[in-house]
């Protein structure tokens, strides 16, 4: 288990099985002042791999829980007609993360584990709000959870 953010010990704890968050930051020593937990859920049980990240107040993004993400190179398992080293739409060479604040639906929509509803989400939320401030502002787009989350997250940059 990985724990980071506003934790006395960040780094990689050993945990028993059926440990829930609670214990993993009890494990890297305890939160911090200015600690903001929001709706992370402290009984949630945790698995082999995931990260435990405790946002601090002021963060734009906010405390959870985040599941292991493929560390397949980029481009492999990648969308039919993807090559590498040619420009998205908004003009970052394909493997390069893609801009949340210029790219377009195209773009978002050959990101893994988003689809055309969900890059039209991602677009509204951004008009809507002006523009991303970090990326963990995308899960607060619906439909995109913890695990949408992890898988995408790798693969986006707020510019």
């Amino acid at each position: 288990m990985h724990v980071l953010g506003a934790v006395r010990r960040s780094g990689v704890v050993r945990l028993p099985i059926g440990s829930r968050v609670a214990d993993a930051i009890a494990r890297a020593g305890g939160i911090v002042g200015g600690a903001k937990l929001g709706r992370l859920n402290l009984a949630q049980p945790l698995g082999d791999g995931q990260q435990v990240f405790v946002a601090r107040r002021g963060d734009p993004g906010s405390s959870e829980v985040r599941d292991p993400v493929s560390t397949a190179p980029t481009g492999a398992g990648g969308r039919a007609g993807s090559a590498v080293g040619s420009p998205s739409a908004s003009g970052s060479p394909a493997g390069a993360p893609v801009d949340l604040n210029t790219a377009t639906e195209a773009d978002l929509d050959a990101l893994p584990g988003v689809g055309p509803v969900t890059a039209g989400k991602i677009i509204a939320w951004r008009t809507a709000h002006g523009r991303f401030s970090a990326v963990a502002e995308l899960q607060e787009v619906d439909g995109i959870g913890p695990k949408t989350f992890a898988e995408l997250a790798p693969h986006v940059t707020v510019g």
